[in-house]
């Protein structure tokens, strides 16, 4: 199921968090990344090879994420990517930030259901 483009557009903004909160798990390959995002989202989220390999390169040039050439379980080679200190600060900053957004959003929508 390919993500429609208001779910497209939610996800654009928060990649990078929901990539970086997965490889807290364990380390992982792209497709097992995008497998457990969409898995953990109940298949809410399908990230495309086309998003998540660009992020996954902005992270590790930004020092958020490092990587390694691994054997699969199915013993072929992929490249696993892991999360870093800089990484676990990055999430932590992301996610206090998107707490906060989170809140105010809230607030609107409750005020507004209110009738002002």
């Amino acid at each position: 199921m390919p993500l429609s483009t208001d779910r497209a557009d939610l996800l654009q903004g928060t990649l990078e968090m929901l990539v970086l909160t997965t490889l807290t798990l364990e380390p992982m390959h792209g497709w097992g990344i995008s497998m457990r995002l969409r898995q953990i989202s109940g298949e809410v989220f399908e990230v495309q090879q086309g998003s998540l390999y660009p992020a996954l390169q902005r992270m590790t040039r930004r020092g958020w994420i490092k990587s390694a050439w691994q054997a699969t379980e199915n013993n072929r080679r992929a490249r696993y990517y892991e999360l870093t200190r800089e990484g676990r600060r990055q999430l932590d900053a992301q996610m206090a930030e998107w707490d906060r957004s989170s809140r105010a959003v809230n607030r609107v929508l409750r005020f507004a259901l209110q009738g002002g």
